[in-house]
């Protein structure tokens, strides 16, 4: 909160500074360019401006003098000390600067080709001028970058400064065009048309000087138009253009030349002078104004950094102090409140939702004051939701307590009908009845699972692992596709039987229902060193591995049952069953292409079993004998000694097989037509009892 206003405080500090600075730079940039470049440049323009003039009269002349070859000798002096002012310039001639430097040092690389036109008469008085004067033209384009400072009113004077300094150029041309032509008696077209044009610039640039310098400045200038050098040159001037021939007097020309151009160089010198004392004040003044900028500035930042810090501390300890309140809320007070209600302990809303006690400022307080109301709010809420799920469980407790009532009940008259029945039609309908009740008590027992209770149901001994598998075989629907294989010798202890045979089931019937029907769901154990693993395994399309991954998160860390989510009850129970007793449940995908379902029992609640009890000798270590003789009835490996059992159909092609009965839509009869149902039975069987002695005893022929 309190970085950004800093930052924001710092970066404008650093931006006023910068500003000031650029300006500092730029005058200091400047100030070494005026002193490397400037001096330098401002020699070689005055030697190449008295070469051009002997070279013109050596032209016309078509001598070559002593004079000529001094002078070429000082330009190349110039031209060296130039080169080497550039290289000592160094990082302050690159940017804009270094084209036009670059650009003149090609042009001052063809002074030598200049010079051979000249000496071999190849070269016309003009055409040798225009040379010399692409070579100024290039050193003026240096004048103008070299004249970049930051103060306008500087840059204004020196920008009319150079104006000034380029018509001093022009005259200096008109100069050595008429040097060139004073031999002859007219200038030719194109000389005529050069000096017009040299006239032309000259006003116009002279025009514009005036215009732009400032009172002090322009006066000197002024005084100079109105002396007899400046008039006589403009009368002389005005006569060449008008006659298109040179001077009659050439001794007059030189002359007035000589004295204007003199007094015009002083001028210049002087007011560049000027010119680089106000340049000067102005880097006086704006190292003033850095020195402002930066130490108010820096002053400001400072105390601005110094009152932030203070400020900071307290209110980081004020927040430390909420943040610790509200992480012991948050990880400490809240879990341990859920942890209780789930354990169906009583809350007091009021005793545990305590106010959070901080100190500090006005805002901090009212946060805490908000922190406060939302643990009264969560814990109401999570007290609320702890009472509906204990009142959903108790309904689902007291619903499958009462249903289990009914089914054990239903159970014993159906056995008990079982035993007095030995019409195989009807017996098999009682099955399929009694096997109805079996699921129905499952389904039961699963909402007791739900509801955080524990089933009725229990032994006192060791029940073997193959009765625990049939058991839980018998429980679902459609037993006829489950196949179970040769399973080792082995039991559980009698109080995990009925939740282990109850979670079996579950992935059973899940395996055959997720399964194509005309499959087979193939269930076999192995006695293994942690314990006993029943797998079973389905042919169907298998699931994704996000969803193998989900649902092996659900079966090792059941969640609290959301009555929302009904798509995975069975899942929902095994995992109950499972957590209950230390059971690792995992789904994976089958090699066949379908899902194996793995049930490892852990070796604690695992118990040894002699062949005599896996055979069923002493019954010691077995189911109900009611329970035990259907779970054999129904499973299609074999009879209880071992022996081999005939299946009905079970050799015929699947078309030729008749539907199961259990398949068959049948109309639900009601109680009175139960009732008198069994009571025909009944009377059937009484009779036919009372008839027996007088048709005399059954024979193995007529059974």
């Amino acid at each position: 909160m309190l970085l950004l206003p800093l930052l924001s405080l710092s970066a404008l500090w650093g931006f006023v500074l910068n500003l000031t600075m650029g300006d500092a730079q730029l005058l200091l940039r400047a100030n070494t360019l005026y002193d490397t470049i400037g001096v330098a440049s401002t020699d070689l323009g005055t030697q190449l401006q008295a070469e051009r003039v002997r070279s013109a009269e050596t032209v016309t002349t078509r001598q070559l003098g002593e004079v000529l070859g001094a002078q070429r000798a000082r330009t190349d002096r110039s031209v060296a000390e130039f080169r080497q002012a550039v290289a000592d310039a160094g990082g302050a001639a690159d940017g804009a600067l270094r084209r036009p430097l670059d650009t003149l040092d090609r042009s001052l690389g063809n002074l030598g080709a200049i010079r051979a036109n000249i000496d071999n008469g190849s070269a016309s008085p003009l055409s040798g001028l225009n040379a010399y004067n692409r070579m100024l033209d290039a050193l003026f384009a240096v004048y103008d970058h070299l004249i970049a400072v930051p103060d306008l009113p500087l840059y204004q004077q020196a920008a009319s400064l150079q104006a000034m300094g380029m018509a001093r150029e022009y005259i200096a041309r008109e100069h050595a065009l008429i040097v060139g032509a004073l031999g002859g008696q007219r200038l030719t077209e194109d000389e005529t048309t050069a000096f017009t044009e040299y006239a032309a610039s000259r006003k116009f640039m002279h025009a514009r000087g005036l215009a732009g310098l400032d009172v002090a400045l322009r006066r000197p200038y002024e005084q100079i138009f109105a002396t007899e050098p400046y008039l006589s040159f403009a009368t002389l001037e005005d006569r060449v253009i008008k006659t298109g021939a040179p001077p009659t007097d050439p001794s007059a020309w030189h002359e007035t030349v000589d004295k204007l151009a003199s007094r015009l160089d002083d001028l210049n010198t002087a007011s560049t002078a000027t010119l680089t004392t106000r340049a000067s004040d102005a880097a006086a003044s704006t190292v003033v104004r850095i020195s402002l900028a930066g130490g108010l500035g820096l002053i400001a930042v400072l105390a601005s950094i110094i009152i932030s810090v203070r400020f900071g501390r307290r209110l980081a300890g004020e927040l430390a102090g909420l943040r610790a309140a509200a992480v012991e809320l948050a990880q400490q007070r809240l879990p341990a409140i859920v942890a209780r209600l789930r354990k169906g302990e009583d809350v007091d809303v009021r005793k545990e939702a305590k106010a959070i006690k901080v100190s500090g400022s006005a805002e901090i307080t009212d946060v805490a004051r908000a922190f406060g109301s939302v643990q009264r709010t969560a814990v109401t809420a999570a007290v609320g939701q702890a009472a509906l799920r204990r009142g959903v469980g108790q309904v689902f407790l007291n619903l499958a307590r009462r249903k289990q009532g009914l089914l054990h009940r239903q159970l014993a008259l159906l056995d008990g009908m079982q035993r007095r029945t030995h019409d195989p039609d009807r017996l098999e309908e009682l099955f399929r009845l009694d096997h109805l009740t079996t699921r129905m008590r499952r389904h039961a027992e699963s909402l007791i699972v739900l509801s955080g209770a524990a089933p009725g149901r229990a032994w006192r001994k060791p029940v073997p692992v193959i009765d625990i598998v049939r058991a839980a075989v018998a429980e679902v629907e459609d037993y006829t596709r489950v196949s179970v294989e040769t399973m080792p010798a082995g039991a559980v202890e009698g109080t995990v039987a009925a939740d282990l045979t109850h979670l079996v089931a579950e992935l059973v019937e899940n395996a055959t229902i997720y399964s194509p029907p005309d499959t087979t769901v193939q269930v076999r154990g192995d006695l293994v060193s942690n314990g006993y693993a029943i797998e079973v395994e389905d042919r169907g399309l298998g699931l994704t591995a996000t969803e193998y991954e989900r649902i092996n998160a659900l079966l090792s860390r059941p969640p609290e049952f959301d009555l929302a989510d009904s798509d995975r009850l069975g899942l929902f129970v095994v995992a109950r069953l499972a957590e209950r007793h230390g059971i690792n449940v995992l789904l994976r995908r089958s090699p066949f292409g379908g899902t194996t379902a793995i049930v490892l029992v852990p070796r604690s609640v695992v118990t040894e079993q002699t062949a005599q009890e896996a055979a069923g000798g002493d019954g010691k270590a077995e189911l109900p004998s009611r329970t035990r003789k259907k779970a054999l009835a129904v499973v299609t490996s074999g009879t209880h000694a071992g022996l081999p059992r005939r299946v009905r159909q079970a050799n015929l092609a699947p078309q030729l097989k008749e539907p199961p009965p259990e398949q068959e839509r049948q109309e639900e009869r009601s109680p009175d037509e139960v009732r008198d149902l069994f009571s025909a039975f009944q009377r059937g069987t009484q009779r036919a009892r009372e008839e027996a002695p007088e048709e005399g005893p059954m024979t193995k022929g007529d059974a």
